[in-house]
């Protein structure tokens, strides 16, 4: 796992880019993992402005959505697929039928489950998926105690996840929906190579945990302890925990050149 803690959360968020920049040159088709949250909007906006400069393009590419609400009406501005589309989808110029959520709405929940699955297979696999980390350590809706090889299913979302994402719902707890889809931390360990970024204060037990602490389901997010590409990016408030700090930051400064984006 590499860790580089930046100088702040858009110089984290540009770093984040250029790996996933260089993760998708060179393929014709690359399938980018996407994440919703707070995260991963400053990667999505140094993306759009490459693709803007004509530096990148992403008009061969496709795009598999981590997660989604169950029970929201189609096109409410909450769910997930309408999050994406505001925040990645219509900045770059990545064809909207390309890009793919779990069905939040499916009556045959197992079955949707399993396509989705099959899905992101047919496409070859993710090449970089971007992650966040929850205050309590989940990666896509994976809460503490979920499976360190599950697969994409249908998860209780916790108070604590419910009450991160209520501001997204105007503070309303109630408004939050209680149930969602998601990959599972086996299928997120099977992309290929994977940029976490994480940024604020409130991260930072939970990236001490994942960076440092044991592998365990009570902090999903150190199940990509075990995965060979991982790079974790950070502020120096989310860093703000880490016993080695001083040392991802010599490693992360004397990086050899072949090894950098």
């Amino acid at each position: 796992m590499d860790v580089g803690i930046a100088g702040s959360a858009r110089e984290a968020a540009a770093l984040a880019a250029d790996l996933v920049a260089a993760a998708l040159v060179g393929s014709t088709s690359p399938v980018l993992g996407v994440a919703t949250g707070s995260s991963p909007v400053g990667i999505y906006d140094e993306l759009a402005q490459r693709v803007a400069r004509g530096e990148l393009s992403l008009a061969g590419a496709s795009a598999f959505m981590l997660d989604e609400y169950v029970g929201l009406p189609v096109g409410h501005p909450q769910a997930y697929r309408a999050v994406i589309d505001e925040i990645f989808t219509r900045k770059v110029d990545i064809d909207p039928s390309r890009v793919h959520g779990p069905d939040g709405g499916a009556s045959d929940v197992e079955g949707a489950c399993a396509a989705y699955e099959s899905a992101i297979r047919d496409a070859g696999g993710v090449d970089v998926q971007i992650l966040g980390i929850g205050t309590d350590g989940h990666i896509a809706f994976n809460e503490p105690s979920s499976s360190l090889a599950s697969r994409t299913r249908i998860k209780t979302l916790t108070r604590q996840t419910r009450l991160d994402n209520a501001r997204f719902f105007g503070g309303d707890l109630d408004a939050v929906p209680t149930h969602c889809l998601t990959q599972g931390v086996g299928t997120i360990l099977e992309a290929r190579e994977i940029v976490v970024v994480a940024t604020g204060a409130a991260k930072s037990e939970a990236v001490r945990q994942m960076v440092e602490g044991a592998v365990s389901a009570r902090w999903p997010a150190t199940a990509l302890q075990l995965h060979p590409r991982v790079t974790v990016l950070l502020d120096p408030e989310a860093a703000a925990r880490l016993e080695l700090a001083d040392y991802y930051r010599e490693v992360w400064a004397n990086k050899p050149d072949w090894q950098r984006p």
